[in-house]
């Protein structure tokens, strides 16, 4: 069931074949796909530790998800290995200065071996331009990782897929359907397309009282030494009924009915006075200033932007408190706190969306 599963999505990706493993969530899968990019450049790392390595380099966006840094520091290069690719206004990973950052740490005396490409930022829901990026890696033989944890399932529309041109030359993908497909809490797949059984030899450890390899079945279903994990849970089966329950077409037009979910909240945005986007979304991920009475047709004052940024967060008490609604806020880059609405919930209308407004506004209306 898992294989057929990870099959459908290695297909939607753009690849006849390959390999890949569900994963205890988005994390572990950027974990997994730096380790192995380490053991295919590195094979002796696996018994003779850092040792056997140079200094690394990772390259990422700064938009990238915090995991970067955490596989960084668990799998012991430190995150000082992790070399900061500058980003463009909309989020996006800018080509040039990759190809900048990559030339300094080679001059710095470290060897670069991946970079991890996001589509479908936390924050913005940019997507890095997978294209020009695997140009780079081609020029340079580095591994491309694309962490599409947040953005993967948008390939299933053939209405907005173009966002992810390029996916299919990357080495890995990390991809979670409990994100914006909702299949249930945690349904995540690192999706590999090599086929010289990488994944295995990276983690296997050959436990003789488990993986036989004299057993009366196709020993290839024996996955558990692809993992560092022990014990799994049939994560797959969450997608699988998913799958079987909406259908393909069901599945695309959930993923274009949040699309058109997330622009009618933007068109409703642009006509409210007291509402400013921070920017035109091309995902999802709605961000948005709620400017209070007080505060309008202030922009010129000099502590306008720190009393805007001290909005959100009172908001935000009320309506916990009010038991009205949630949504998250935070400051980003030079911004200060704005709200971020992720606008993904299949049971969303337009009239919840007219309710989030409307309520901001009664909350806010003192302010």
């Amino acid at each position: 069931m898992e294989e057929e599963v990870l099959k459908k999505l290695r297909a939607l990706v753009g690849w006849s074949s390959g390999d890949g493993v569900f994963c205890p969530g988005g994390s572990i899968s950027n974990m997994y796909a730096m380790n192995l990019a380490r053991y295919q450049r590195y094979p002796d790392c696996k018994q003779r530790g850092l040792r056997a390595l140079p200094p690394l380099a990772i390259f990422t966006s700064k938009e990238c998800h915090y995991s970067v840094n955490k596989g960084a520091a668990f799998l012991g290069l430190g995150t000082d290995s992790v070399r900061v690719v500058k980003a463009d206004e909309r989020g996006k990973m800018i080509p040039k200065d990759l190809e900048r950052q990559i030339s300094l740490a080679e001059a710095k005396g470290a060897v670069p071996f991946l970079v991890s490409a996001t589509s479908g930022t936390t924050v913005l829901g940019a997507f890095d331009p997978l294209n020009a990026i695997a140009d780079v890696c081609q020029r340079h033989g580095l591994w491309l990782h694309v962490d599409a944890a947040w953005g993967g399932s948008v390939l299933l529309s053939q209405t907005h897929r173009h966002l992810l041109d390029g996916i299919q030359r990357a080495d890995s993908v990390a991809w979670n359907p409990h994100k914006l497909l909702g299949a249930g809490l945690q349904c995540s797949a690192l999706l590999l397309q090599d086929t010289s059984n990488l994944l295995k030899r990276c983690h296997e450890s050959q436990a003789r009282y488990l993986f036989q390899q004299d057993k009366f079945y196709d020993v290839a279903l024996d996955t558990g030494d692809k993992v560092v994990q022990c014990g799994r849970r049939v994560d797959c089966l969450k997608l699988w009924l998913l799958w079987k329950a909406q259908g393909r077409q069901g599945l695309e037009q959930r993923i274009n009915r949040a699309f058109a979910l997330s622009q009618y909240l933007v068109e409703e945005i642009k006509k409210r006075e007291g509402f400013e986007l921070v920017m035109e979304p091309e995902f999802v991920n709605v961000c948005f200033w709620f400017v209070p009475p007080s505060l309008r047709g202030k922009q010129e004052s000099l502590d306008y932007s720190q009393r805007l940024s001290q909005v959100a967060p009172v908001l935000k008490e009320r309506m916990v408190k009010a038991g009205s609604m949630m949504i998250g806020y935070q400051p980003h880059g030079a911004w200060g706190n704005f709200f971020r609405v992720i606008v993904v919930n299949p049971m969303l209308t337009h009239t919840d969306i007219d309710f989030l407004l409307d309520e901001l506004e009664r909350l806010g209306q003192d302010l």
